[in-house]
């Protein structure tokens, strides 16, 4: 934990000092040793698996496991877990280059997809269940694997094959069955093709029927999907049928209770809401609500493997639901009925595994980060499982507090806000703290009020903190999703515009000391606002995008036709792409920039902030840029976390007047006068 001052120094007199310049005790090193992904979670009988990615070890992502007690102790003790392979394994996938769902289990053995050989491979433990043998089981040249599920009936692992090896052709999808045991071992079949895109190969309790989602182009799984159920048996599907869904209606996380009945997420009311459908035999399938609500039980599917709901062995179903930015575990029973959330602190939940009696997850609170959560299934008693990053003493935290903001069209916004604070320091009288605008990626994503080392590092330094989910973010319902069909590069730019006037006019931030940042879609947010508004005098933009027209012709197949629906059908709106992307605007830029790019960026690629350097730099507005070697979208490694954090200080203070309280990082910085 890092500590924070003592009681005494916090009730003496104040120690009076610029915003920005505070002696933050939370350093770049903390931060980065706290980012810690944590992911990938499958209960295996009475064991939790779950995936760690380590900046600390390159950014590997590692397997753990630790045995569950039925019984809930509670408490915030962590207990840390065992780590079952140690590098070189690297438990990851890139297909859709996000990943996920690289885990299942049979309740004694484990298949893992590996990073480096793109390959599955099947571990089985040893007397100990810490040690064990393993097994390369399929892996095909230019196949990448996700989505991993286990069919006990047919002896069959399932999984999402994205095939890139298809000479220049787009990377051919499908859902396969790999056979695990006998003469058959590792061969795979295909179930499903014929559609662009693929998830959740669910199969009934009696392994009779199988269910999985598909959608096309140009669609992202948010947009619509199409929920099928086939027969299943002698490994091959038959009949298959469309139970919901298409291309104007989104459906989530197909399930299948214990009674065999099929259950999924559907926004087809406005918001993601939980369906049940009595599938087997003839004639249309029958579709009912089971806790009408207006809240999200489901998310934007950037990733696979993605869960808020399951089963108790009584039926009971456990769910997540989130309204106003902000989750609750809940229960509703078996058949339907209204949603009964739990007392608990925690307001941000996702990766919800259900067996039998047994509730995990990952959660985290203004004042915690995430971690792995155990929950008892009646009353809702909770026990951290714990991790080992390290967190912050509750006296230096800066809670996060939902506000909501005339935004774009004067419609309202909504964002988290974060005032500076560091107990025993205080700013010179009459001044105002310099302000950072974030917007998240996505675009169609949401930020949380989770306690995150990231912010603190801002906070505890003399800035406030405005995390805005602009209109077209997830958690607020369909059509606040939809705010940015068509305006991307308007209504999130006005949103993060109007909520840092709003907070000028207010009289909490420093109007003339603004600073926009974001990561690749709010990095291009951060650049729109540099391009085509005065009211940023920095911005830090991490693999943003400069020009949407080289996005549209030079990214992955997942997100190749996304900005059809953001911007418009390219290139018949070719123009509309030029009138949005800020390098074709540079004349309008007078704020400073600082940009951070992954060199093997395939998302973003680095030509992207190459162009957006050149250009800036060319117009004689002050602007850094840093390539990082061995990096892609989303920076993994302890070295760049901490570099990048030390860069944007720099940064910051050079621009703004201030000497921070770090040893200042060498940032050179073109036409700085």
């Amino acid at each position: 934990m890092i500590p924070s001052q003592p009681e005494s120094a916090i009730h003496a007199a104040a120690q009076v000092l610029p915003y920005g310049s505070w002696p933050s005790p939370l350093s770049a090193q903390q931060v980065a040793s706290a980012g810690v992904r944590l992911g990938g979670l499958v209960l295996s009988g009475d064991r939790l698996l779950w995936t760690e990615g380590r900046p600390a070890e390159g950014g590997r992502t590692a397997l753990c496991s630790r045995v569950l007690d039925a019984a809930i102790g509670g408490g915030m003790a962590p207990v840390i877990g065992t780590t079952l392979l140690d590098p070189p394994w690297n438990v990851r996938n890139r297909v859709h280059e996000y990943g996920g769902g690289s885990v299942a289990s049979d309740g004694v053995r484990i298949w893992f997809c590996h990073d480096a050989d793109r390959a599955i491979h099947q571990w089985t433990p040893d007397a100990t269940g810490a040690g064990g043998q393993i097994e390369r089981l399929h892996g095909s040249e230019g196949c990448s694997y996700a989505d991993l599920s286990w069919c006990g009936h047919s002896r069959q692992l399932l999984a999402v094959c994205q095939d890139e090896g298809l000479g220049g052709q787009e990377p051919w999808n499908r859902l396969i069955a790999i056979a695990v045991e006998g003469a058959a071992r590792g061969r795979a079949v295909t179930l499903a093709s014929g559609h662009d895109f693929f998830s959740n190969p669910t199969p009934s309790p009696d392994g009779s029927w199988l269910a999985w989602l598909s959608w096309d182009h140009p669609n992202m799984p948010w947009d619509g999907t199409t929920l099928w159920c086939a027969a299943w048996h002698d490994g091959v599907t038959h009949a298959p049928r469309v139970i919901a869904g298409g291309t104007q209606e989104s459906v989530f996380q197909p399930a299948w209770s214990p009674a065999g009945d099929l259950h999924f997420v559907s926004d087809r009311s406005g918001w993601w809401n939980l369906y049940c459908c009595a599938v087997p035999g003839q004639g249309a399938a029958e579709v009912h609500a089971l806790s009408p609500l207006d809240a999200e039980f489901g998310m934007a599917q950037w990733e696979f493997g993605m869960r808020t709901y399951g089963f108790l062995a009584d039926g009971t179903l456990i769910a997540i639901a989130r309204q106003d930015g902000l989750a609750r575990l809940g229960r509703i029973p078996a058949g339907g009925g209204r949603f009964e959330p739990f007392s608990m602190p925690w307001n941000d939940l996702r990766a919800l595994q259900v067996q039998g009696r047994l509730i995990c997850c990952i959660a985290g609170s203004p004042t915690r980060g995430e971690c792995l959560l155990q929950v008892e299934p009646e009353q809702g008693a909770w026990q951290v499982l714990g991790t080992d990053q390290p967190t912050i003493a509750d006296a230096l935290v800066s809670v996060a507090e939902p506000v909501r903001f005339p935004g774009s069209g004067d419609m309202t916004s909504h964002a988290f806000f974060y005032a500076p604070h560091l107990p025993g320091v205080e700013a010179p009288a009459g001044t105002q703290p310099p302000l950072i605008v974030i917007n998240h990626g996505g675009p169609t994503s949401a930020t949380s009020a989770t306690l995150r080392l990231a912010v603190q590092f801002w906070t505890t330094r003399g800035f406030a903190v405005l995390d805005v989910n602009y209109g077209g973010s997830t958690g607020y319902g369909r059509a606040y999703q939809q705010r940015l069909r068509g305006q991307w590069g308007i209504v999130d730019v006005e949103d993060a515009v109007a909520g840092a006037q709003w907070l000028a006019q207010a009289g909490r931030v420093d109007g003339a000391r603004m600073a926009i940042r974001g990561s690749s879609a709010g990095g291009f947010t951060t650049l729109a606002a540099l391009a085509f508004h005065r009211v940023f005098r920095a911005g830090v933009s991490l693999y943003g995008i400069g020009d949407l027209s080289l996005l549209a012709q030079d990214t992955h197949k997942f997100e190749s036709r996304y900005l059809d629906s953001l911007v418009a059908p390219w290139p018949a709106g070719a123009e509309i792409y030029a009138a949005r992307s800020p390098l074709k605007h540079i004349e309008r830029f007078e704020g400073a920039l600082l940009l951070l790019q992954g060199a093997e960026d395939r998302v973003v690629p680095p030509n992207q902030a190459e162009a957006m350097y050149q250009a800036v730099r060319q117009k004689g507005v002050p602007v850094a840029y840093l390539l990082f070697p061995g990096e892609q979208h989303g920076f993994r490694r302890q070295e760049t976390v901490i570099r990048a954090l030390q860069a944007e200080l720099t940064f910051y203070g050079k621009i703004f007047g201030f000497t921070p309280a770090d040893a200042p990082d060498p940032l050179p910085i073109a036409n700085l006068a």
